[in-house]
């Protein structure tokens, strides 16, 4: 246990001094708890322990607490955070600290607690552990307290049982070991005293005596050999594996112990006991081990035994007589080696006493050499067992112990080497070989040549073994002598046969197979061996034969084995230095040039050239042929040699400053290009380019395709040819290489074309004239194509030959002369280029061909200066070739490059002349964004994504090529147009990229336009409109592109317009932009809200308009999120906006109302609805006509906003007193407007909408609400409007609209009478009188009203049933009334007139005081020449005597002089009957003397009716005559007596007239004038009931004539003759009541009077009855003609001639 100082103890106790109380409260009372109960058990506990002093009880007790405290397995976690582990530190800080002040008694209480019964494993641990703390701080004790100490800890590391007490015993060893440092000789005569010769002790006193050997060397010595002397008594009694382990560790730590003290025997002060006496000591153990232990079979104390033999031998074996005895024992540890023992440790004594045998120089005895060498030889030939884990370890010291025996006994152990390569074995012949090569490397002492001779004898005996392994051991041993200074060993042999394993082994390699994969790896190592062979060889052989160095250098021109490139080169580097060395000291004798020999300067040039293009493959290699092109640079070319000194080290400085992993491959080939053109322009004037040229084009076919090696090929051959002088040379390579090369291999394709265009820039003239003659030779034409005649191996195609030789013409038009390219570019480049892709079968890869050939071309030419005046001839052809590229491209995927290179393409013909116009610009836009913006989003395919990408970059290049032209606001709307449908798409991937290019768009107007042009009114607005809602879209992308649009249009027009838009502004918009990335849509709705109070500020009316309209515009396009943006944006709008909207108001109103019916979602239409009621709170008259002016009133849209009206009840009201307004302009004269609301409030609006929308408003509204303040207004409007309703007026407009829109029938309910009769039906109903309406309803009077003939009658009952509920509202009612009757419009008149008659029934007028007026209204009415208005006012004014009774006599003259005016006269029926009425009414309230002179005219007129055709008229007639009968006092009795009499026949008559009415009106007139005849028989004849008989009415007349014939025969007489009149009267019931009565005269009449009739006149009349139709007048005609006879009879024979 690791004990901590005071120092460490103090600084622990600060650290957790924050918990020092709580803790120190706890351990207190815990302590105090723990004292009790130690106090109980102390007497049970202690009785057989010495007592403590009475000064030791306190700390007894309290260390014994902290030690409880400490034993806690689980102590409660305190406040303060304190666990077990802190209170456990804590507990032992606090004894140790005690200690300090009382270390005896706290040692005498800890050891008495040792010694309490039954104490616990842990708790005696924590004590053993305290303890050693104290004894390491205090140092020494007192004596008793030591003794004590040692005799307790002594005993417990005997006495307790292996198993349960090890780590008791444990502790208590290192208690004594702690004591023995102070307290050496106390312990140790403990220990001694415990260990008895012939007496085996416990393993715990060999330990602990071990362990004081280890830490006191010096004070154990005088113990030592009594100790070793001891335990070696005891090696026969220890027959267990664990004591066995245990002596033998104690003996390796003894040993170990012995050694240090040998070591410092100087500083020793024991007496000295020499290394002699020690080894003596040690023999017998050493061999009681080999011989005994050794033998056992636990493989754990054999393990003891072998550790222990190490340091055992190092004290025999410098002992010269105990060595010999050693090497007896050596077959007995051989022996091992088959056992299970690990080898390592064998192997080690093995080398330790092999060693000390060539140190001493003491040989091994000659019979264990084979041995030796056998068993050694296993175990490196062999594998090793899987239980070895130090098996390379192993093979390391056995190396070591054959090196030893080398320089013992080279000469057996290269015999017993030679009879194991003899073997066919490979394990044995590798292992062979590898010891063989370890002697080789051994350095000290040095091998003598003869061991060096003999080894390369039996290496020699195996070069023609050919398996991998044996080789590579032969070549490392060559590499290793060549190292080891035996150069001149190698020569011959060694380098022939390294020389033929580089060439097997690179044969092999280049022609592995799939199948030997483990024979070629095996192949490769031999090949890397053979490398590091080579390397070696020359960089330390000198003088190496020239055909070693001539093989090398054919083999960098001749290999296919990349990877030994580096060392080959790295040795020929350093070959040609040896040999250049060699030959300046000969060109200083003989002044030759410094050069080496090569057989192809141009061939090794090239092939170095083309593998430098990949610098760091094979390890570097680039560096190395650098560096041997630099050796070799006179050799290869003396003209280039200064310029390589300067430029070859640069290029090696290169790639020494990178890795693989940084250079730059173009970097590098552009350097080494440069290069070469440097190193050709040395060598102008000679045909050296051209052989180069000539390997170059020799070596293509020696590489792969692709390979970086060929692609620098390529290029290095086209600059190389550039420079050729002989042009038909020239030729003949390139016919040559265009010939061979593979047509359908893209990266050969590729690389000619790039060879070509690279051979242009000094050979254009050649190039073309190649290209041509090609064209010619494979006979190209349309109907013959003959090419793969000429390869065999490379079959061609035709559109793969087509689609190259376009790419070349443009390779050829980007690399050559600009001068030159304009001569050529019309013909042969572009037309060629037109012709092969017209002519072929436009597949994907010619497609792409001819894109990339067209591509390269146009940057061609804009690469050429001062083009002011070039003009591309076939520029039209070529736009329309792409065109139809891209439009042939499949719209929902992307396979391939062909639309991205088309747009390209046409990006840059756009920036030639002659330019696009703006309808080619706009068409190409269109088309191009249509194929790209289709587009799905790629998946996880990278190169569909890379595709789609770059798709997209092109596309925006082409859009920002095309504007460069259009930079301007029209240019700008435009573009924006064009994706405008795209913006508004229903799928998100579509908008997304829609609104990407926007931003583009944007970007390229604000950059190069900004604020030199500004935009057109309405235009902000417009484009504000068309992006505002995308930034609540579903796609975060999308929402962020519409933010950065909205920007730089709020910018632009910021900028544009001077308006303020300050820092606060943008840095809203920033926290909405942040807000937009989240995907709560609450808060993305809030942001885009913000976004749009912030953007209101910099529009003007005009541009809130275009904004407003866009937006409308837009609803029900996309998302739902969409339609919701933009209905929050038009509130947001409307409500910081409308009082300055006045004039916008209709435009802003049609724009919503245009678009809401198609509006689906409810919270978008609940929006834009309150927008409509915004706009209508403050616009009131301007919203009113134009929601009037709307086509379809019935339409759900227009009632949805209406209903929304409805639920603001103030506006509601307020809207309907205007439609009322609206309905009452058109019978009013029209006034003049003084304000924008009154033309508005003027405007013509179909009075048929206004209807609609009163009866939807009027339907909707709170019915418990009874429109108090409206009803009189309404009710009346109501009634004008139905009136006017009864007028033939032309179709009304809605309905035409309707007609148009709708294909079915016209409903019912459209047409102005019905609406207006629902309108007033849900008026009346709001108020809450069902009876009433039952009983309207019963009386028919919208039936009434419906009809024009009974209109005026259901006039009448509206205004009965207003005046019965004018509770509140009869003034108003009255005065509308008044105010209609004046009115110009005659139907307003008329109605108005209708309901004042009946007004004029009841008071309501008189108390009102509206009366005088409305009569002298009624007076001018009754004037006019309109019947029903005359009729009304008779009417009118008669019902004056019903509601005002008392003003009749005030207004008698007025009323009698029109009542009578409408007696007189030709006037209609209608006219005269309700005068009679009116002048019936006046007479009930008026006196005899009231009537003056219009008593007798009434009189008179009224009875020229009682035979009227009118059966109304005569009712109306005899009603009057019966008023006047009452009327009559005494003035006028006698001239009504004499009217009666007049009047009394056609009384009498018409009781019975075909009216029941009439007859009915007759008989009561017939009553009441009866009394004027003064007879009291007659009166009493009458009945007075209201039923009348026919047979009553016999018995009347026959009484009257009976009366008349006493009394007046004469007035009979002339009654007679009257009644003869009325037999041709045109009633029926009249001619039959003519003849009764006429028949009773007559037989009533005096014989005198009878004399005076014309009998044959009365026949004659009664006889034409006879013809009558009606049976019932012939019949009493018959009767009466009987009658007749009978008096004519009666007559003759009364008569004086017939008495004669």
């Amino acid at each position: 246990m690791c004990v901590m100082p005071r120092a460490e103890l103090f600084l622990v106790v600060y650290f957790y001094s924050v918990q020092e109380r709580t803790l120190s409260e706890e351990l207190e009372g815990e302590m105090a708890e723990a004292a009790i109960d130690s106090n109980e058990d102390l007497p049970e506990a202690t009785e057989d322990l010495e007592p403590l002093a009475p000064e030791d009880n306190g700390t007894f007790q309290q260390i014994t607490n902290l030690l409880s405290i400490m034993d806690g397995e689980s102590a409660k976690t305190d406040a303060a955070g304190a666990g077990p582990d802190m209170r456990k530190t804590l507990a032992s800080v606090i004894i140790a600290e005690k200690a300090t002040t009382e270390p005896s008694v706290v040692v005498n209480v800890l050891a008495r607690c040792l010694q309490v019964p039954e104490i616990s494993t842990q708790r005696k641990v924590n004590i053993y552990n305290i303890l050693q703390e104290i004894i390491q701080q205090e140092g020494e004790l007192e004596e008793h307290c030591v003794q004590r100490l040692v005799a307790i800890a002594s005993k417990e590391m005997r006495e307790i049982p292996e198993v349960e007490g090890y780590m008791e015993a444990e502790v208590a060893s290192d208690t004594l070991v702690a004591l023995s440092r102070n307290h050496f000789s106390l312990v140790m005569y403990e220990l001694q005293h415990h260990l008895k010769p012939l007496n085996l002790t416990e393993e715990f006193v060999i330990i602990t005596l071990a362990k004081l050997a280890n830490g006191n060397v010096f004070e154990f010595m005088p113990y030592m050999g009594i100790t070793l002397a001891t335990i070696f008594t005891m090696l026969r009694l220890a027959s267990e594996a664990k004591m066995r382990q245990v002596i033998c560790g104690a003996m390796e730590t003894f040993c170990e112990a012995v050694q240090f003290y040998l070591r410092h025997l100087e500083d020793s002060v024991y007496p000295v006991m020499t290394e002699e006496q020690f080894a003596v000591k040690l023999f017998p153990m050493y061999r009681y081990f080999v011989t005994v232990w050794l033998r056992n079979h636990n493989p754990e104390v054999k393990l003891g035994v072998i550790k222990s033999l190490k340091p055992i031998l190092s004290l025999l074996l410098p002992n010269d007589d105990l060595r010999e005895q050693v090497y007896d024992y050596i077959p007995l540890l051989l022996a091992e080696y088959r056992g299970s023992l690990e080898a390592l440790f064998i192997t080690q004594v093995l080398r330790q006493i092999l060693e000390m045998s060539v140190t001493t120089n003491t040989p091994i005895p000659p019979m264990q050499l084979h041995t030796i060498f056998t068993e050694l030889h296993i175990q490196v030939c062999s594998k090793a067992p899987a239980q070895q884990q130090y098996s390379s370890q192993n093979l390391a010291e056995i190396v070591h112990c054959f090196i030893a025996l080398a320089r013992s006994y080279p000469k057996e152990l290269m015999k017993f080497f030679l009879s194991q390569m003899e073997m066919s074995n490979e394990a044995t012949r590798v292992g062979t070989l590898a010891l063989i090569r370890a002697v080789v490397s051994a350095d000290e002492p040095r091998m003598n040549v003869r061991t060096i001779y003999l080894a390369i004898r039996v290496v020699k005996n195996t070069l023609s073994d050919s398996r991998s392994k044996v080789r590579m051991a032969i070549l490392r041993i060559i590499g290793q002598l060549v190292l080891s200074g035996f150069q001149d060993r190698i020569k011959g042999w060694g380098l022939k046969y390294v020389s033929v394993q580089l060439t097997l082994s690179t044969y092999k390699l280049t022609n592995r197979r799939e199948s030997f994969y483990q024979r070629d790896l095996e192949e490769k190592m031999v090949h890397n061996v053979t490398m590091d062979t080579v390397k070696i060889i020359t960089s330390s052989v000198s003088g190496v034969t020239n055909e070693f160095w001539v093989r090398l250098l054919c083999y960098i021109m001749e290999t296919d084995y990349m990877e030994a490139l580096t060392p080959i080169c790295i040795s020929l580097t350093n070959l040609a230095e040896q040999q250049l060395h060699t030959k300046d000291v000969e060109a200083s004798a003989t002044s030759r040039s410094r050069h080496v020999d090569l057989p192809a300067p141009q061939k090794l040039l090239a092939r170095l050239l083309v593998l430098m293009s990949s610098p760091y493959k094979g390890e570097g290699r680039g560096i190395a042929m650098l560096n041997l092109l630099r050796t070799l640079s006179q050799s290869i070319a003396p003209s280039m040699a200064d310029m390589w000194e300067l430029e070859i080290p640069l290029l090696v400085k290169y790639l020494e400053e990178h890795t693989e992993f940084t250079w730059n491959q173009k970097t590098w080939e552009d350097k080494l290009i440069q290069f070469l053109r440097n190193s050709l322009k040395k060598t102008r004037g000679s045909n050296w380019s051209l052989r180069l040229g000539k390997e170059l084009n020799n070596q293509i076919e020696s590489f792969d395709s692709p390979s970086l090696e060929k692609g620098f090929l390529y290029q290095a051959l086209g600059f190389t040819l550039a420079v050729g002088l002989e042009a038909d040379k020239v030729e003949v390579q390139l016919l040559e290489l265009l010939y061979k090369t593979d047509y359908s291999n893209d990266f050969d394709r590729e690389g000619v074309i790039l060879c070509f265009g690279l051979c242009a820039r000094g050979q254009v003239k050649t190039v073309l004239n190649v290209l041509h003659d090609f064209e010619e030779r494979i006979q190209e034409s349309e109907q013959y194509w003959q090419i793969g005649a000429w390869r065999k191996d490379h079959p061609w195609r035709r559109e793969t030959v087509k689609g190259t030789l376009m790419v070349m013409y443009s390779c050829v038009a980007s690399h050559c002369h600009p001068q030159m390219l304009l001569t050529h570019l019309d013909n042969p480049i572009t037309a060629k280029i037109i012709h092969h892709y017209s002519s072929s079968c436009q597949d994907i890869y010619l497609k792409i061909a001819f894109l990339k050939s067209m591509v390269q071309v146009t940057n061609a030419i804009r690469n050429i200066k001062d083009l002011e005046d070039f003009q591309l001839a076939q520029k039209a052809t070529l736009t329309g070739i792409i065109m139809t590229i891209i439009k042939a491209e499949p719209t929902d995927s992307l396979v391939s490059p062909v639309r991205t290179m088309a747009m390209e393409a046409l990006s840059h013909l756009s920036k030639l002349k002659p330019f696009y116009s703006t309808e080619e610009s706009s068409e190409l836009m269109d088309i191009s964004i249509h194929s790209v913006i289709s587009l799905q989003p790629p998946g996880e395919n990278e190169s569909i994504k890379t595709l789609y990408v770059n798709t997209l970059c092109a596309l925006e290049q082409l859009m920002e090529g095309l504007m460069q032209r259009q930079l301007d606001p029209k240019g700008l709307q435009e573009m924006v147009h064009l994706l405008e449908k795209w913006i508004l798409s229903e799928k998100e991937w579509e908008r997304e990229k829609a609104m990407n290019l926007h931003l583009h768009l944007m970007q390229i107007y604000v950059q190069s336009v900004g604020v030199c042009i500004p935009l057109k009114l309405g235009q902000f607005g417009a484009l504000i409109g068309l992006i505002a809602p995308c930034t609540c879209d579903s796609h975060r992308r999308t929402r962020m592109a519409s933010v950065d649009v909205l920007s730089r249009l709020l910018d632009l027009h910021a900028s544009q317009t001077c308006s303020s838009w300050g820092a606060s502004k943008e840095l809203e918009l920033e926290k909405c932009k942040e807000d937009l990335q989240g995907s709560d849509m609450e808060k993305i709705f809030s942001a885009s809200f913000r976004i749009a109070k912030v953007a209101c500020s910099q529009f003007n009316c005009d541009e809130v308009v275009s904004l407003i309209r866009k937006l409308c515009e837009n609803i029900g396009a996309t998302e739902l999120q969409h339609d919701r943006a933009s209905a929050a944006w038009m509130g947001t709008f409307l409500q910081m906006r409308v009082k300055e909207l006045e004039d916008k108001v209709a435009e802003i109103l049609g724009a919503i109302l245009v678009h809401l019916p198609v509006v689906e979602q409810p919270e978008v239409r609940r929006v834009l609805t309150e927008g409509i009621l915004l706009l209508a709170y403050h616009h009131q008259e301007t919203v009113l006509t134009s929601l009037l002016r709307q086509p379809l009133p019935m339409e759900s849209h227009l009632t949805e906003v209406w209903l929304a009206v409805v639920e603001n009840v103030p506006l509601a009201r307020e809207m309907l007193r205007g439609l009322m307004g609206r309905l009452q302009l058109k019978f009013t004269p029209r006034a003049n407007a003084t304000s924008k609301a009154d033309i508005w409030r003027l405007a013509a609006v179909d009075p048929l909408m206004i209807l609609c929308t009163i009866y939807l408003l009027i339907e909707k509204m709170d019915k418990g609400d009874m429109l108090p303040g409206l009803f009189p207004d309404l009710v009346y409007t109501l009634l004008l409007q139905l009136s006017s309703s009864q007028e033939p007026e032309p179709v009304s407009p809605v309905l035409k609209t309707w007609r148009v829109v709708h294909t079915g029938t016209l409903p019912e309910e459209i047409n102005l009478q019905r609406i207006t009769i629902k309108s007033m039906q849900l008026l009346f109903r709001r108020l809450n009188t069902e009876p009433l309406l039952h009983s309207l309803e019963e009386q028919g009077m919208w039936v009434l009203l419906e009809s024009s003939e009974t209109f005026l009658q259901g006039v009448s009952l509206l205004a009965r049933l207003c005046v019965w509920i004018a509770e509140g509202c009869g003034q108003r009612l009255s005065e509308l009334v008044v105010k209609g009757m004046e009115s110009k419009t005659l139907s307003w008149r008329i109605s108005s007139t209708a309901v004042c008659a009946e007004f004029m029934s009841y008071p309501i007028l008189y108390q009102e005081k509206l009366l005088k007026p409305a009569v002298l209204i009624l007076e001018k009415g009754v004037d006019q020449e309109d019947e029903a208005l005359r009729v009304l006012s008779l009417r009118a004014l008669g019902n004056m005597a019903l509601g005002a009774p008392k003003k009749v006599r005030q207004y008698r003259k007025l009323l009698l002089k029109k009542c009578l005016y409408s007696l007189r006269g030709p006037v209609s029926t209608s006219v005269t009957s309700e005068g009679m009425e009116a002048l019936a009414k006046v007479l009930a309230e008026l006196r005899e003397g009231d009537m003056g002179p219009a008593f007798d005219a009434i009189s008179e007129r009224c009875r020229t009716f009682f035979d009227s055709e009118s059966e109304l008229l005569r009712l109306k007639a005899f009603i009057l005559f019966g008023k006047l009968a009452k009327v009559v006092r005494i003035s006028k009795k006698h001239f009504f007596k004499e009217e009666v009499k007049k009047a009394w026949v056609p009384l009498m008559l018409h009781c019975q007239d075909p009216s029941s009415e009439a007859a009915q009106a007759c008989v009561v007139t017939m009553f009441q004038c009866v009394h004027f005849w003064g007879w009291k028989a007659l009166e009493s004849s009458l009945d007075k009931s209201d039923a009348f008989a026919a047979k009553e009415m016999t018995v009347f007349q026959i009484t009257l004539c009976s009366v008349l014939t006493q009394k007046k025969p004469a007035v009979l007489y002339s009654f007679l003759l009257e009644t003869m009149t009325y037999v041709k009267s045109n009633l029926s019931r009249i001619r039959i009541a003519a003849c009764n009565l006429a028949g009773i005269i007559m037989k009533q009449m005096p014989a005198h009077y009878l004399k005076k009739l014309d009998f044959p006149a009365l026949r004659s009349s009664l006889q034409e009855l006879q013809l009558d139709s009606d049976p019932g007048v012939w019949r009493a005609a018959l009767e009466t003609l009987k009658i007749l006879d009978t008096c004519s009879q009666h007559q003759c024979l009364t008569s004086p001639e017939r008495i004669s």
